[in-house]
């Protein structure tokens, strides 16, 4: 018998916020075995979560947008300063409102995804673990990471001090990795070798998919390139 299906289980639903918190500072195999068999524990939670914080990092990044937009329209004249404030104010509204829903749910779906994918992976290095199980506990990573992340997005625009809260932002992101293969160990109780397998291959091959794409481009593309800069070199060499 292993040591997941002797993981303690919650005799009662927990808040959400004792959950996140638990999630984020309790890095460790067997605290995310025990969520993972904990009562109330399911998917649907999992993808509100993400969809929810994702409507809040669309809401952060729109305002973002709104004070770069005005510290730009200090440099242009006052009518075109007026005109862009009301077309872009009326568009900038209406894009939030219509496009942040639809944005939160694409994220669900690629969170949704992933998740599958990570699993798979697992599995096939020997995991005990399932997807239903795996996808709440990196929900309650994933969102209280995005809503962190959100904050320190808004702090690292202050001028000055902001790029210590990028680079406070960059240390979150590796954190989150990490508890991401703890929670993927705890899951499917196997070791550390096959959860870091397990997370990074995703990554690994789309990077390389990517790659692959990128060059294909320019393979394609390269005799066209070519063209335009033996016109270029002609065209410098006549003067």
């Amino acid at each position: 018998m292993s040591e997941f299906s002797n993981a303690p289980v919650s005799v009662a639903p927990e808040p959400f916020y004792q959950t996140w918190l638990k999630a984020l500072t309790r890095p460790n195999e067997q605290n995310f075995a025990e969520m993972a068999l904990s009562v109330g524990a399911s998917p649907n939670k999992a993808y509100l979560w993400i969809f929810l914080t994702n409507l809040v990092n669309m809401l952060v990044a729109f305002a973002l947008q709104s004070v770069n937009m005005r510290q730009m329209q200090q440099f242009l004249p006052p009518e075109a300063t007026q005109y862009f404030s009301q077309s872009a104010g009326g568009v900038g509204w209406i894009g939030v409102l219509c496009g942040a829903p639809v944005s939160a749910a694409v994220s669900v779906l690629f969170f949704a995804l992933g998740v599958a994918l990570i699993q798979w992976i697992a599995r096939m290095f020997g995991g005990q673990g399932n997807y239903s199980k795996l996808v709440y506990v990196m929900g309650a990573i994933a969102a209280p990471v995005a809503l962190l992340s959100a904050v320190l997005t808004l702090l690292s625009a202050i001028p000055f001090i902001g790029i210590l809260f990028s680079l406070v932002s960059m240390a979150v992101g590796f954190y989150a990795l990490f508890l991401n293969i703890a929670a993927v160990k705890g899951v499917n109780q196997f070791g550390w070798g096959q959860a870091a397998g397990s997370v990074l291959l995703p990554g690994v091959a789309v990077f390389l998919l990517v790659c692959c794409c990128v060059v294909a481009v320019l393979m394609l593309m390269g005799p066209m390139i070519g063209d335009v800069f033996s016109t270029i070199n002609q065209s410098l060499n006549m003067y």
